[in-house]
């Protein structure tokens, strides 16, 4: 299997580029304090899920989820200032953050399933 044949990767890249376009709607105070943490954020979901897949053990794998996790975490902070702070519109709000919260059950089922495995000695 090819890592974009890995449902919660291809996931997290999707949000991470819907949050892009979000991001680069910003005026240029609100894309260099909060804009540029949100973006980041968000990319480093899909890329610890990316960097994890490549390693050679399932025990690596599951601890670049682990960072993966946690990256979901502070997008949807990044992203509830957003909205708290008037920058994006409930509807915008709303979808993305339904969206994070689908693919952290996803990345939890993917960080138990990696748990089970027992090639790592």
């Amino acid at each position: 299997m090819k890592l974009e044949d890995l449902r919660i990767y291809k996931s997290a890249d999707d949000i991470s580029d819907e949050i892009w376009k979000v991001v680069t709607s910003m005026n240029y105070f609100e894309k260099d304090t909060i804009g540029k943490q949100l973006a980041k954020s968000a990319d480093s979901i899909s890329a610890n899920i990316a960097e994890g897949y490549g390693r050679y053990f399932f025990k690596e794998n599951r601890q670049f989820c682990f960072y993966s996790r946690g990256s979901l975490t502070e997008t949807k902070n990044w992203l509830g200032k957003c909205h708290r702070r008037n920058i994006i519109d409930i509807d915008t709000y709303n979808r993305l953050d339904q969206k994070l919260d689908e693919l952290h059950k996803s990345l939890n089922a993917y960080i138990k399933t990696l748990g089970k495995t027992t090639n790592d000695n």
